[in-house]
């Protein structure tokens, strides 16, 4: 019996857990390719309402953060600018074709306080015991392992520091017209929130950044 249990337990280890259908596009260069051209799209700015979700990381001047799935690095000037050069921000990616885009882009915006991070499907690799806060944008739902990526992530905070998911509700049209989030996306508001607070953190806050598509929950370390 113990043989049978060691051999589940290894198994389950082996395969990825739940994100299957959000993370088709993503298997191939060609793929990620396409998704890239709507991570860099013009009225992005405007939709993602970005200094509002800086905002909600409560960041200051000195403080390190994390952009977890950075993509492109969209979120990069952003969080640069609110840590200033006595700051650090950690833009991890499991993708290498995507950081080589955000490098481009932290090149460009002549950021000097990023630091470029190659993590895995379990394992964000962040420093333990540094960060301020840690943002999740548009990324929670490609998680195949959320409970090892929690626990991770939970290390890498301060004892003070903020993880901010902002993630697209579960419902028709969220993402879009059509029923896309409801095949897309995992898990809605409610159950996301518990998900996470299983993993050892505590929900401060949650309200939405765009009515009907897209929510922003703020989290602590218990």
């Amino acid at each position: 019996m113990k043989k049978l249990a060691c051999l589940f337990l290894l198994c389950a280890a082996a395969f990825p857990q739940v994100a299957e259908k959000a993370n088709e596009g993503y298997k191939t260069k060609e793929g990620r390719a396409s998704v890239a051209k709507g991570l860099v799209s013009a009225d992005r700015e405007a939709r993602q309402k970005p200094r509002d979700i800086v905002e909600a990381l409560d960041l200051k001047p000195g403080d390190s953060v994390a952009d977890v799935g950075t993509g492109v690095g969209f979120m990069l000037p952003y969080l640069s600018h609110a840590v200033r050069d006595t700051g650090q921000v950690y833009a991890e990616d499991i993708q290498t074709d995507f950081l080589d885009q955000a490098r481009t882009r932290v090149q460009l915006s002549q950021l000097t306080n990023v630091k470029f991070v190659l993590g895995t499907d379990r394992d964000p690799k962040l420093p333990a015991d540094t960060l301020a806060g840690v943002l999740i944008l548009d990324v929670y739902h490609h998680f195949d392992y959320p409970e090892a990526m929690l626990g991770h992530i939970r290390d890498s905070l301060l004892s003070d520091g903020k993880l901010v998911i902002v993630e697209y509700f579960k419902r028709r049209g969220a993402m879009g017209q059509g029923d896309r989030a409801l095949e897309h996306i995992r898990l809605d508001q409610d159950d996301l929130i518990k998900e996470v607070e299983t993993n050892g953190f505590r929900l401060v806050s949650k309200r939405d950044l765009i009515p009907n598509s897209q929510y922003v929950a703020i989290f602590q370390k218990k």
